[in-house]
């Protein structure tokens, strides 16, 4: 089939390069043309593990293309996908849909014959039903379906998660639209990768509801986190003891210092004013919201907590930057808020991450970046563990010990055992369970 994927970000430059390899010919578009040129030219403008190979590969079979005009690709195409940006809208929190319905209209006025029109972007209910309002009103006469196609990629994982999902929501119930989605998907029958059809409606708050409640399960433990270090006990046997029951999963329930990233903020938020918007709010998500960005905070009061109370003109090495690991990904990041935090207290900021900080420097403060974790612990009166990258999971504590001013390790991602760390003299500080020295 040829497909046009609209919309070379991370969700369009994942999906477009999974469905080239599945067999398709797919051209992904763009308006950014520095983009366009650097895709041209074998540079991959993620990190995504993986994904430059399946790029180059699929390039090589002359099954993947990209282009800054969507004319002539979607004049020709089978099914047009659009992934392109929903970010929050400034000031009310609402989906900002200006680039799906820009998309739209240019793809409206570019399709020749029956054409499958999918919206692969996170949208609010309703925006399907907007996207074929234009169609029908401004470019009547034109033979199109529109079909909500949500992603549940995981950044890090992405490729594994689109060639081997849980599902795939599909919402139309147009008969000639649910064939084309078929062929779409039908490399992943050897998968047994089930096709959910229902409702468009239904499928776009699939997506928000996914999100959401993963959304809660994260904020959840984190609140018996805070339990735990008043009470005594440990939030990961916890964890561990109420997700072997199997109405529960042991999935989303590591306690940390709150989620972040591309999805889960801003879809949260949607969310709750799609549901405001309809009269029928929803407290626990606007709760979980709330819990989450007091949470970030609280994580940098921890940093403090653990310098004695005071964190002027010390230094501070902060190992891991991104909102996850295998990601260069900074947006909504823990790591921002706690950074900030130290930077307001009067700390001497040092920071590593492996892959994203080149996009930190856009979102931090003065802070001094460093090449790797030794170096910025050198001399450092604490040494704050945010995002577990592997590369931190087997630190030489001798080494480290050898470095820093004062050995004192806070681990908001619970890597290490107690034990372990303060074998070495260090001082350790976890998220839900007891701290030691």
């Amino acid at each position: 089939m040829r497909i046009v994927m609209i919309g070379s970000g991370y969700v369009g430059l994942v999906s477009g390069a999974c469905l080239a390899d599945f067999g398709h010919h797919v051209t992904c578009v763009d308006k950014s043309e520095a983009k366009i040129d650097a895709l041209e030219r074998g540079e991959v403008p993620i990190f995504e593990p993986g994904l430059d190979t399946i790029i180059s590969q699929n390039r090589n079979a002359g099954r993947l293309d990209f282009s800054k005009d969507l004319a002539a690709p979607v004049a020709s195409a089978d099914v047009v996908f659009i992934a392109v940006g929903t970010p929050s809208r400034r000031g009310d929190g609402h989906a900002d849909l200006t680039y799906v319905y820009a998309a739209a209209r240019e793809i409206a006025a570019a399709v020749e014959g029956f054409t499958v029109i999918v919206t692969k972007s996170t949208v609010p209910v309703g925006t399907g039903d907007e996207i074929e309002r234009i169609f029908r009103e401004e470019f009547p006469g034109k033979d199109i379906a529109v079909v909500s196609n949500p992603e549940f990629l995981r950044e890090g994982a992405a490729i594994t998660d689109f060639k081997r999902p849980d599902r795939i929501v599909l919402g139309t119930e147009e008969p000639r639209a649910i064939e084309v989605m078929r062929e779409v998907y039908r490399p992943l029958y050897l998968n047994e990768a089930p096709l959910y059809f229902c409702e468009r409606r239904t499928s776009e708050l699939i997506k928000y509801a996914a999100n959401a409640f993963l959304a809660m399960k994260i904020t959840f433990i984190n609140e018996i986190a805070d339990l735990c270090e008043q009470i005594g006990a440990d939030v990961q046997k916890v964890a561990k003891g109420i997700g072997m029951d199997k109405r529960i999963g042991d999935k989303f329930l590591h306690a940390g210092p709150g989620y972040g990233g591309s999805c889960f903020p801003k879809d949260t938020l949607a969310l709750v004013k799609t549901a405001q918007d309809y009269d029928s709010p929803m407290r626990l998500i606007e709760t979980t919201v709330a819990i989450n960005d007091n949470r970030k905070r609280a994580m940098g009061r921890k940093v403090v907590a653990a310098c004695d109370g005071n964190v002027r003109g010390k230094k501070i090495a902060i190992l891991g930057l991104t909102f996850k690991p295998n990601t260069d990904d900074m947006r909504d990041a823990p790591s921002i808020t706690i950074v900030q935090a130290l930077l307001d207290g009067g700390a001497d900021v040092h920071v590593y991450d492996p892959e994203g900080m080149e996009a930190a420097k856009e979102m931090l403060g003065p802070v001094v970046y460093g090449k790797d974790a030794y170096e910025i612990a050198e001399g450092a009166d604490a040494v704050v563990l945010v995002t577990e990258w592997d590369e931190f999971r087997a630190l030489d504590f001798k080494r480290l010990k050898a470095l820093v001013n004062k050995p004192v390790l806070v681990d908001l991602r619970n890597i290490y055992p107690i034990a372990e760390v303060v074998r070495h003299g260090f001082s350790y500080f976890a998220v839900g369970k007891k701290s030691g020295s």
